[in-house]
């Protein structure tokens, strides 16, 4: 199953199934973000709008992209915010973005689906006004090491999304050669994650001054 099709028919029940990895992105999100405030948001892989709800308050304007046309549905009814555009959009090809149009670019558990780091970052330093930020958040290598997928449940029936692994060191690099400078670091765990590797790793990245 590709992963557009594999979130088209989680869609329905993503907000609802029990999941320790969504509920954890959302307090990392909030923690990070809360208090400060942006002319201009872009957040890629919005999914059904957890996170958009929190922009959407931070921003002044927040575009919100995603390829699965069944998740922008379900954002478009939890999100029903003047300052928010929702656009299906596809981020592995050319973003339909102006250069230096964003403060502020989000990234939530969607880099472990796209084989390829040095495109998406690429494109966030295009699109981001020099000297501002790039949040990125995504599932611990250490996770996906053990072999956890993004995953959901019908029935007896247990469908793995198509994953890529992606190490530390290739955010780094892929993030350096895109011009970036890393701010912060942080590794996250769910609070019942007892005596368990890191679930999330998270990143603040800072787009070189021109």
């Amino acid at each position: 199953m590709s992963v557009r099709a594999g979130y088209d028919q989680w869609a329905t029940t993503y907000d609802t199934d029990s999941n320790w990895t969504r509920d954890l992105d959302e307090v990392v999100t909030r923690n990070t973000l809360s208090g400060a405030r942006y002319a201009s948001i872009l957040e890629l892989g919005c999914g059904t709008g957890k996170n958009t709800v929190l922009l959407a308050q931070l921003g002044a304007q927040v575009q919100a992209l995603d390829f699965s046309a069944g998740m922008i549905d379900r954002a478009r009814v939890r999100v029903q915010a003047d300052n928010v555009t929702f656009t299906v959009a596809d981020l592995t090809q050319p973003w339909q973005c102006e250069d230096r149009s964003f403060d502020l670019v989000v990234c939530n558990l969607v880099l472990e689906h796209i084989e390829g780091l040095g495109f998406i970052f690429a494109e966030a330093a295009r699109v981001l006004v020099s000297g501002r930020h790039f949040f990125v958040c995504e599932l611990h290598p250490f996770k996906q090491y053990q072999g956890l997928k993004a995953n959901f449940q019908r029935d007896t029936t247990r469908t793995e999304i198509p994953a890529f692994t992606h190490h530390i060191s290739q955010f780094l690099h892929a993030a350096k050669t895109a011009g970036f400078n890393l701010i912060d670091l942080k590794e996250w765990w769910h609070e019942l994650d007892v005596d368990r590797p890191p679930r999330l790793v998270s990143f603040m990245f800072e787009r070189n001054h021109e």
